[in-house]
């Protein structure tokens, strides 16, 4: 799959998408029986659900880090299914990024050089790489930070600089999981508002797991998880005029 064709086609696309496990006791236990997810360009969708309801699955299943049962799930004119395990990781690393509850940063290097880490680690020279990465971080407002060693940030700076290293390579697709679990209201709001100002700013898409209620609210669509299907929740979301990110393209 490749930028150019996902351009041109419809956003993520879910249907019948089922999934099982099977306990230590040898008891099959469904988790996801069939549910569909439409997402447009331009949109985010907050999927919410009690804990075991299957969110963190139904990520992994998008990010094609699970292995599948049964479904079609498509990112415009890619079929995750379909693909090899080599044409997987490719996806991930071109189209998909993910900002997890812990922020996984590399504890030796600083922060812009952990923003650039996704540009370096598609070859990309470093000079630009990290030019790319200091707007990003100013972005967000951490351009003050970005020659400080990640381990002596704050939670919410951590999880910030985690964010940006995910916008860095312009991806289709955002897939959070639990993004602002551990943090203030403060942080949790600004987070927010970052990825949905994407989302609407680039026309790319971001499905974020959350028992964050505020969080959920900002997003364009709510969506309930339960009994392994998805139930749309109606709520007004505060529609905003979208703040452009530059994302390392200097304005």
């Amino acid at each position: 799959m490749t930028r150019s064709s996902q351009e041109t086609t419809d956003g993520l696309r879910v249907i019948d998408l089922r999934k099982a496990f099977v306990s230590p006791a040898g008891k099959r236990i469904e988790v996801l029986r069939g549910l569909s997810l439409s997402v447009q360009r331009g949109q985010s969708v907050a999927i919410m659900g009690a804990s075991g309801s299957g969110k963190s699955t139904l990520l992994h299943l998008l990010g094609g880090l699970d292995e599948l049962d049964h479904d079609t799930i498509r990112i415009g004119q890619c079929e995750i299914g379909s693909l090899s395990a080599t044409q997987s990781a490719y996806l991930r690393q071109s189209d998909i990024a993910f900002v997890f509850q812990f922020h996984y940063l590399l504890g030796d290097l600083t922060a812009l050089e952990n923003v650039a880490m996704p540009l370096l680690i598609r070859r990309l020279n470093r000079r630009e790489a990290l030019e790319r990465a200091e707007v990003v971080l100013a972005d967000i407002g951490l351009e003050d930070r970005a020659d400080h060693p990640v381990t002596h940030l704050s939670g919410g700076e951590q999880q910030r600089v985690a964010v940006a290293r995910a916008l860095v390579t312009e991806p289709q697709l955002i897939l959070a999981d639990e993004p602002t679990g551990n943090l203030d209201a403060a942080i949790s709001e600004d987070i927010a508002r970052t990825l949905v100002n994407y989302t609407r700013s680039h026309s790319r898409m971001a499905v974020v797991a959350t028992h964050n209620s505020d969080l959920a609210h900002r997003c364009d669509r709510m969506l309930n998880l339960e009994d392994g299907r998805l139930h749309e929740s109606m709520h007004e979301f505060e529609q905003r005029p979208a703040r452009t990110l530059h994302l390392g393209k200097r304005p």
